[in-house]
């Protein structure tokens, strides 16, 4: 029976294919001092996953004394699709069960040009992706975009920088046109579930996960899930007002730190400082490209230029006193900073812990490290095989 007709019969299965998932081939020696099972509880639910074709022998495993014991694995034919689409590119990947990536895809787009016309781009990366993999089917597909999701039902909505994007029906026109279980969620969401399987959060339970792009936002892990609120909003700290009137959000609101600090926000007041002379390397840069670019403010940065310096500093400000009241909420054990804005360099990380450890109490920052994704580009990618995986290998 192929591995995508079929999931975990019982709660213990399922655990059994995660922690396969996540750990590689285990003999069922090893397994056993992972779970609590029985010797024979743990020979019966292995025997099923086998015989549903989701885990398979895998050769003789390390000695221990007496009889070795065979390990088992995940189906390795088992394949996930990861998408990860942002505000002004998309990235796409395949893995196996256990999460490698086989292959992996980018391009650019605008995801203002529309749901239909993303959506198309993706298909033709999709498309490519299967031919240079070789890969024949999808066993679960992930999807990640930028902005609110109603995690359930797969939909975006009233997102402020996804024009026309709003109820748009993401989870039930990909799962039909790709023929696989598919969940949608927001791309900050899908950037922290790659770091807690592969990145820098891998042994914590209690963490968050801040991107910084052109959106910013939140991804907040409890006992190790990600905690999406009612109706799947948590964590949109983009729109906490950090300047009283401030400049106008694409949410409607104003002084919001995504208004303030965020892709879009740095390169209209980089422009504004290059266009009124007092960035001589921002206007050069612009004088040469016609536009600005995250890219440009580092750059200038990094030669000296004391506007840009302060443009990074004062969002590294804004953003830190954001989180800061987070961790006195809630108390992590880890701050990940990611996004393409962690670009602009160490001074923009160095303002954001500036800011934490000044406001948040001792006891809270005593031993929080603050530091940086280590995936980077592939983050969303393995975040978005991890959220389906982890919905194949949960019980019907």
């Amino acid at each position: 029976m192929r591995s995508s007709t079929v999931r975990p019969a019982n709660l213990h299965q399922a655990r059994l294919l995660r922690l396969l998932r996540d750990h590689g081939p285990q003999s069922r020696v090893a397994l056993g001092d992972l779970v609590e099972l029985s010797r024979s509880k743990l020979a019966f639910e292995i025997e099923r996953l086998m015989e549903a074709g989701l885990i398979v022998p895998d050769g003789l495993a390390a000695s221990r004394g007496g009889r070795r014991s065979y390990n088992v694995r995940v189906a390795p034919s088992m394949r996930f699709l990861g998408v990860d689409i942002g505000a002004t590119s998309v990235d796409v990947a395949v893995t196996n069960a256990e999460l490698e990536i086989l292959g992996h895809l980018a391009a650019p787009l605008h995801v203002r040009d529309g749901p239909v016309a993303v959506f198309a781009q993706v298909r033709e990366l999709v498309a490519e992706l299967r031919r240079t993999t070789s890969v024949e089917h999808f066993d679960g597909a992930g999807i990640g975009v930028p902005g609110p999701v109603r995690f359930p039902e797969g939909v975006p909505v009233a997102p402020p920088i996804m024009p026309g994007w709003n109820g748009y029906p993401v989870r039930e026109e990909m799962s039909r046109e790709l023929g696989c279980p598919v969940l949608v969620d927001n791309d900050v969401n899908l950037m922290t579930l790659g770091e807690q399987q592969a990145g820098v959060a891998r042994s914590v339970r209690d963490f968050l996960c801040v991107k910084l792009g052109t959106g910013i936002g939140c991804g907040i892990v409890v006992d190790g899930e990600v905690r999406r609120g009612v109706t799947g909003s948590a964590g949109d700290i983009g729109h906490i007002q950090v300047v009283a009137d401030g400049p106008r959000c694409l949410c409607g609101n104003t002084g919001c730190l995504e208004a303030c600090f965020s892709g879009l926000a740095l390169v209209r007041d980089a422009t504004e400082l290059a266009r009124s002379g007092r960035s001589e390397p921002l206007a050069a840069r612009l004088a040469a490209a016609g536009t600005l670019s995250a890219e440009d403010v580092s750059a200038a940065a990094a030669a000296g230029d004391t506007e840009a310096l302060d443009l990074i500093r004062e969002g590294g400000t804004r953003t830190g006193h954001v989180i800061a009241g987070l961790v006195s909420f809630f108390n992590p054990g880890l701050v990940v900073i990611g996004g393409g804005l962690t670009g602009l360099g160490h001074h923009l990380l160095a303002s954001v812990r500036t800011q934490i450890y000044r406001q948040s109490l001792p006891l809270a920052t005593g031993n929080l490290p603050i530091v940086l994704g280590e995936l980077g580009q592939v983050a969303g990618v393995v975040g978005a095989t991890r959220l389906i995986s982890n919905h194949v290998f949960s019980p019907v």
